[in-house]
């Protein structure tokens, strides 16, 4: 059986059309993880992405996330409600270009709004860096309300693709 699996790429050009959401709350901290913390990385990613078949990097050792994350193109931030995790994003800066790599909300943290302040200040951060374009992509099999918290926050779809799997 093959199973279809829709891919969008956004983007947003300007810091101008970011459509900010911001949390009320002092409680939640956005930081940077430096000095880089591979095993942070790792476990972000395997409880995100486990609901949404993030399967890329689940074949790495941990060599290959200290190569990863020893690239100084790459940023990793996280969102903390005091010292509890709430999420993150990778940031991967080429010339003119940011890409958001990763970016999610562990699923206790799910329906508090938090996912689009998250993404705001991934946009901003991603402009500091005197980019030109911020993008991002996600696909059918992320939660349903990625597609539509990218597009709340002034990102546009530029490409979509059709891809195909088979299911074992």
């Amino acid at each position: 059986m093959i199973e279809k699996i829709e891919r969008y790429y956004l983007e947003i050009k300007f810091l101008k059309n970011l459509k900010c959401k911001e949390i009320l709350s002092e409680k939640y901290l956005l930081k940077l993880v430096d000095p880089i913390d591979f095993q942070l990385n790792k476990f972000l990613y395997k409880q995100i992405g486990n609901k949404y078949q993030w399967t890329d990097r689940l074949a790495w050792q941990d060599k290959d996330w200290i190569k990863y994350l020893s690239n100084k193109k790459i940023k990793t931030y996280v969102l903390k409600k005091d010292e509890d995790l709430v999420g993150y994003f990778e940031l991967i800066l080429y010339q003119e270009q940011c890409e958001i790599a990763y970016f999610g909300i562990l699923e206790e943290y799910f329906g508090k709004g938090l996912g689009g302040h998250l993404l705001t200040e991934a946009i901003k951060i991603g402009f500091k860096q005197d980019v030109k374009r911020i993008w991002v992509h996600t696909c059918s099999l992320d939660h349903p309300n990625a597609i539509e918290n990218y597009k709340s926050r002034g990102m546009e779809i530029f490409k979509t693709e059709v891809l195909q799997r088979k299911i074992v």
